[in-house]
């Protein structure tokens, strides 16, 4: 189970780390051969946080929780629950269910994420903790036991059988439904299996220690938060940027200057910040080549729509910086005005001047 959480403009990760110190295990990255077609920067900071015990359908588990520091500013929390062995595939629907609908209220992960600032809060530029975060949640199975060893992973799981689990929907799905809600599914091997949704993926890997479906999975939720995060930030910033300007109108023209000025310099400050984080975010990891880690990755950012955000991101910088120029011609006019109201103010000074000398 993953909640992230924006708190601030960025993360200084090397301080970061050494301030967790054992906490602290070092950068994170994808281990796959094919993960050479990912370039990253600024590899994510994973830091182990310990165990917690939940309690689940009357029984209690064992979670370890676990962060990973992003530099644009994401702290990602997760919790990594284990479920008993040998279970029918019933069974661990029932199980994956339960554990996704249980109450892990955002009080309790907010506490943790206040515990973990505390220690790494002065490696955090701007720190603030934003009001929107994500939730994702990630099914893996480790070791499947299956009657038909003939059939691949992927034959094994049609879509109607991992209804129950990715969704919660105990009655029967219609082949368009369910063709529509998961168009996304990936095989690299004939016993591994990814498929995506909004709200959670199943991941078969045999393979333990290869968590790389997880890591591109979190890097693009961690993308997709940051863009949520600023297509609202933009979107309050336009109607109070429009109140400020009709109160500055509402002025004497010698005040309207340097009240302009004053706007447009936070203006311009805002619109350079929005554009910097953005263009951090985007191009904080790299796909070279279409290989399969590069194709999960691709999925998941058209899954969760990501395009569309950064349009609306873009559409509402480019209002903001018309509305720059606007401001900037009415401040221009304004001192003109002043300009040329001072003109006649000497003109005036040096006719009264000029008839004071003759009377």
């Amino acid at each position: 189970m993953y909640r992230l959480y924006d708190v601030g403009y960025t993360i200084a990760l090397d301080r970061a780390a050494t301030l967790l110190g054992d906490l602290g295990h070092g950068r994170v990255l994808p281990r796959r051969g094919d993960a050479r077609a990912i370039e990253i920067r600024n590899p994510p900071l994973f830091a182990a946080l310990g165990s917690r015990e939940l309690h689940i359908g009357g029984a209690v588990y064992t979670a370890l929780l676990s962060a990973h520091l992003f530099d644009f500013g994401v702290c990602s929390l997760r919790l990594q629950i284990t479920a008993l062995d040998s279970l029918t595939w019933p069974e661990f629907s029932a199980f994956g269910v339960a554990m996704s609908g249980m109450d892990v209220s955002a009080a309790q992960f907010d506490t943790e994420l206040s515990a973990l600032l505390k220690q790494i809060g002065p490696a955090i530029e701007r720190q603030t903790v934003a009001p929107l975060t994500e939730d994702y949640v990630v099914y893996r199975i480790d070791r499947l036991i299956s009657a038909d060893a003939s059939r691949t992973v992927s034959e094994q799981f049609p879509n109607e059988t991992l209804a129950p689990l990715l969704f919660g929907d105990q009655r029967p799905l219609a082949a368009s439904t369910l063709r529509e809600l998961m168009p996304h599914r990936f095989s690299y091997y004939d016993d591994d299996l990814s498929v995506l949704t909004w709200e959670n993926a199943l991941v078969v890997e045999p393979r333990e220690h290869d968590l790389d479906v997880e890591f591109v999975l979190e890097f693009a939720n961690a993308q997709l938060l940051e863009l949520r995060l600023y297509d609202l930030q933009l979107g309050a910033e336009l109607p109070a940027l429009y109140d400020r300007v009709d109160s500055l109108r509402a002025r004497r023209p010698l005040r309207l200057s340097r009240a302009f000025r004053e706007v447009l310099a936070g203006l311009q400050t805002h619109v350079a910040d929005v554009t910097e984080t953005v263009e951090r975010v985007e191009n904080a990891l790299k796909v070279t080549n279409d290989v399969y880690l590069a194709r999960v990755y691709a999925a998941a950012l058209e899954l969760f729509r990501e395009q569309a955000w950064r349009r609306g991101i873009d559409r509402k910088l480019t209002i903001l910086r018309e509305t720059y120029s606007m401001l900037n011609g009415e401040a221009l006019a304004a001192r003109a005005e002043l300009l040329e109201l001072s003109i006649v103010v000497l003109i005036m000074a040096e006719l009264v001047l000029s008839l004071s000398k003759f009377l």
